[in-house]
């Protein structure tokens, strides 16, 4: 996820911390600087902004993840991710979803279309590769 220059890192780490607590399964404010690698970064018209990201490899963490966003998305958030399931599964068995910055600062889980949103992709792995098992396994953690 991105922290433009016009916005405060600080709020825009709370957003992401709202995802990695609950992945990781620490209370809030717990999530410490290992989980999280900061980037600067240069925006388009020169402007500086930061990349914050994280990777979750434990299963049960990742796990952890899938459930709280499927128990945490409206019905209205849910019914679109079903429909749209197939096209946000790549050919690399990764499953995209973006979300709402400024909700996730709330507290809140929101689908979100914009290029400015956390960024969440999930490697559904099978073996050997299936798109269509991956399809389903997609449809069990978050349909």
């Amino acid at each position: 996820m991105i922290a433009h220059s016009t916005e405060d890192i600080s709020r825009v780490r709370a957003a992401l911390d709202f995802f990695l607590w609950n992945a990781i399964g620490k209370p809030e404010g717990t999530v410490t600087d290992e989980f999280v690698e900061v980037t600067d970064i240069e925006g388009h018209y020169g402007n500086s902004s930061v990349m914050l990201s994280s990777q979750i490899t434990r299963k049960s963490d990742s796990a952890r993840l899938a459930r709280f966003i499927r128990d945490h998305m409206s019905p209205e958030d849910v019914e679109l991710l079903r429909s749209e399931m197939p096209d946000r599964l790549d050919d690399d068995q990764l499953f995209h979803m973006r979300f709402d910055k400024q909700a996730a600062f709330l507290g809140k889980l929101v689908l979100s279309s914009s290029s400015d949103a956390i960024i969440v992709k999930v490697k559904i792995a099978t073996y050997p590769k299936n798109r269509i098992l991956a399809g389903q396994i997609v449809e069990e953690l978050f349909g």
